[in-house]
C-alpha cells in the first residue's frame, strides 16, 4: 500500500499545469516541503511562488537531488524529461498526477468525481458551489478557475467532501473511486489516445464500475445503457422525461441565459435563474442537482447557489468592451461543443460576430477537419491561427491554412494571420458598436483579446 504520508519532500515535474498547482498547494497546506519545475513561466507559477513553493523555470537534471523523497509528475511530460530520467537514476519513487489525486481522494468519506467529454469543468464547479454555500467545507480540485472562489482553482477544506475533474486522457480518471461518480456526456475525442468511440465508451463504464457500491453514478440519460449492468445506484439527467431530472417551462433572456424548473416525478426546484448562458448549462446544472440530492443538500440552497453561479474562467468568460464590441473568451475545442457555442451565440442580439479560432493539437484537426470546417463556414467571420500542438509534433500533414482553404471552399468567410498582434490588430481596424468577438479554442488564444483591451 502507497502511503503518502511517509513523503515529506517533494517535487512536481510540470508544476504550473492547472492541476499539478491545485496538488502542490495541497500538499504545502498539509505540511509537505513542496518545489518543482515548468517549462515556461506564467501566472500559476507566480502564485505557487507567492505560497514560498519553489518552482524551477525549465527542466534540468541538477534539480534532481538526494534529498527529494517523492517525485510527481503530470502526464506532459514524456519518458525522456531529463529530470524524470534523473530521478529514475536515484530510485526516487515516482507517481503520476492522476495517482496521487486518487491517493489523495482515499482520504475522504464523500468524494465526487466529474467526467465527461464536454462540462465537467463547469460541473465540478457548479457542485462545490452548491456544497460551499450549504457550508459543507469541501476539499476542491478544479480544471479551471471558479470566479465565485476568487479566482481560484483549489479550496482546502475541513470535512469529508472532497470535489474533483476527473478527465479521461489516457485512462487518468480509471486512478480514482469515488462515492459519487458523474458522467456528464460521451463523445470521441483524445484521438491521439482512443483510437475508436468503443474504446472511449469502455473507459467510461470502467470509471463508472469504480464508483464505490454504497455509491451513485450520475449519469446523462443518452448514455444509460453504459450503466445498464452495472449494480449502483443511479440518477439520470437530461431531456424531457418524468424520472430523470430535466427542465420544464424554459425561459430564455436577451442574453441567453435560461429560467426553468428542474423537475424529476414529484421533485421540484422551481424558477432557477441561471447567469451562464446557452441550453449545455441547463444540462450541467442538472447534472450538478443529480449529486446535490444525493448529499441530502436541501433544494433552497441548491437554487441559490446555482443562480449565484458566475461561470468558470475560460466558459464564455466575458472579458471587455473594444470599441463597442464585446469580446468573449471560450476553451470550446471539439467540433460539438463550437458547434453549441455558434448556436447560442448567434441568438445573442449583436451586429456582426467575429470569431478567432485556434484548433487544439493537431490529431484533432486532422480527425475532426470536416466537422470544423463545416461550422466555421457558418461563421460571418473567422479568423484562424496557428494550431496550438500541446503535447504532440505535427506528424498529421495538417495546416490551419488547410482549414481556412476548405472553410472558404464551401462558402464560408475565413483568413488566417500567423501572429496574434497582426489579429488584434485586423480586429482593432474593424470590429465596431454592437460586434460580438468570440476567442475559441483550448490553448491560448485568448490573448489576443487581451491584447485589444490592452
Amino acid at each position: 500500500m502507497f502511503e503518502l504520508d511517509k513523503y515529506k519532500n517533494i517535487y512536481m515535474i510540470g508544476i504550473g499545469g492547472i492541476s499539478m498547482s491545485s496538488i502542490a498547494k495541497y500538499f504545502c497546506l498539509m505540511g509537505f516541503n513542496v518545489s518543482g519545475s515548468d517549462r515556461d513561466m506564467s501566472e500559476v507559477i507566480n502564485d505557487l511562488r507567492k505560497e514560498n513553493i519553489k518552482v524551477n523555470i525549465g527542466h534540468d537534471k541538477k534539480n534532481i537531488t538526494h534529498d527529494i523523497d517523492l517525485i510527481i509528475y503530470t502526464a506532459a511530460i514524456h519518458e525522456d524529461n531529463e529530470e524524470l530520467v534523473r530521478a529514475k537514476e536515484l530510485n526516487i519513487k515516482i507517481i503520476s498526477r492522476a495517482e496521487v489525486l486518487g491517493l489523495i481522494m482515499q482520504r475522504y468519506k464523500y468524494s465526487v468525481a466529474v467526467s465527461g467529454s464536454h462540462g465537467k469543468t463547469t460541473v465540478t464547479a457548479m457542485i462545490s458551489q452548491i456544497l460551499i454555500e450549504a457550508k459543507k467545507n469541501p476539499t476542491v480540485f478544479l480544471g479551471g478557475v471558479l470566479n465565485f472562489l476568487e479566482e481560484k482553482n483549489f479550496v482546502m477544506g475541513k470535512s469529508d467532501y472532497f470535489v474533483i475533474e476527473a478527465c479521461e486522457y489516457c485512462d487518468s480518471f480509471l486512478n480514482f473511486e469515488p462515492f459519487i461518480g458523474v458522467i456528464n456526456n460521451i463523445d470521441w475525442d483524445h484521438v491521439d489516445y482512443f483510437k475508436d468511440f468503443n474504446m472511449l465508451k469502455e473507459s467510461f463504464k470502467k470509471f463508472a464500475l469504480n464508483v464505490k457500491r454504497d455509491g451513485l453514478i450520475v449519469i446523462n440519460n443518452k448514455n444509460k445503457d453504459l450503466v445498464k449492468d452495472i449494480n449502483r445506484e443511479k440518477n439520470f439527467f437530461g431531456e424531457d422525461e418524468k424520472d430523470v431530472w430535466h427542465a420544464e417551462n424554459i425561459i430564455w433572456n436577451d442574453n441567453q441565459c435560461a429560467k426553468f424548473s428542474a423537475v424529476k416525478n414529484n421533485l421540484v426546484i422551481k424558477d432557477i435563474k441561471l447567469k451562464v448562458p446557452g441550453y449545455y448549462n441547463i444540462l450541467n446544472a442538472l447534472s450538478a442537482i443529480g449529486v446535490a440530492e444525493k448529499l441530502k443538500i436541501d433544494f433552497d440552497v441548491i437554487k441559490k447557489a446555482l443562480e449565484n453561479f458566475s461561470g468558470v474562467e475560460r466558459r464564455f468568460e466575458f472579458k471587455g468592451i473594444y470599441n463597442g464590441a464585446k469580446i468573449f473568451d471560450d476553451y470550446a475545442h471539439h467540433p460539438n461543443e463550437l458547434k453549441e457555442l455558434v448556436l447560442m451565440a448567434k441568438k445573442i442580439k449583436h451586429n456582426n460576430l467575429y470569431l478567432v479560432f485556434q484548433s487544439h493539437t493537431y490529431s484533432r484537426t486532422k480527425k475532426f477537419f470536416n466537422e470544423f470546417a463545416e461550422i466555421l463556414s457558418k461563421c460571418e467571420n473567422v479568423i484562424l491561427v496557428d494550431i496550438y500542438s500541446a503535447r504532440e509534433k505535427n506528424i498529421f500533414g495538417i495546416s490551419i491554412k488547410d482549414l481556412v482553404d476548405e472553410i472558404n471552399k464551401i462558402e464560408g468567410n475565413a483568413i488566417y494571420f500567423e501572429s496574434f498582434n497582426k489579429a488584434s490588430d485586423f480586429l482593432k481596424r474593424n470590429i465596431g458598436k454592437d460586434d460580438l468577438v468570440l476567442t475559441v479554442g483550448a490553448g491560448d488564444v485568448y490573448k489576443i483579446g487581451e491584447k485589444i483591451l490592452s
